[in-house]
């Protein structure tokens, strides 16, 4: 269980640095493109703490936001990583789980819409953004986080169909 734990908290500290990763890619997608900044989480945070002006666009909270749910994606794909959930596929899986939480976040609160309703080149601008930050998250979450004993690890055999993905 300890393995779990530190794979947790090694998740959250890379969950923060897959964010800035992220954060980056987003910058140089903008220059490229002339997308102006998104403050979907700047509102969703707004909306979630009942500030009393919810959708100001206010940079501090995007960040605030931006890097709370990288740290809480991130502790997902330590304890993945803890659990031989690992490499390429698991990066993938998690690029998932990090666009739900920003969808679940934004449509409970109202602040967004759901992902199929969005501009097709939004859309893929947005999950290419999110696997940015998961292949980063894992990457270092995997160097990091040594598999569990008791996880699928000790069963060698499993690995041996795709090598170099456990």
């Amino acid at each position: 269980m300890n393995e779990i734990i530190r794979g947790a908290g090694t998740g959250a500290a890379m969950g923060l640095l897959g964010a800035g990763a992220m954060a980056a890619a987003a910058k140089l997608e903008q220059l490229a493109t002339g997308r102006p900044n998104s403050y979907v989480p700047a509102h969703t945070l707004g909306r979630l703490l009942r500030l009393r002006d919810p959708d100001g666009d206010h940079l501090g909270r995007n960040w605030a936001m931006h890097y709370l749910t990288g740290a809480t994606a991130g502790t997902v794909r330590g304890v993945m990583s803890a659990a031989n959930l690992r490499g390429p596929f698991a990066s993938l899986m998690h690029t998932n789980l990090r666009l739900s939480l920003d969808q679940i976040l934004e449509n409970a609160t109202g602040a967004g819409a759901p992902p199929w309703t969005w501009p097709r080149d939004e859309l893929a601008i947005d999950v290419s953004h999110k696997g940015v930050y998961s292949f980063v998250t894992g990457a270092l979450t995997d160097a990091l986080v040594t598999p569990s004993p008791r996880s699928s690890a000790r069963r060698r055999a499993l690995g041996a169909r795709l090598k170099g993905f456990a």
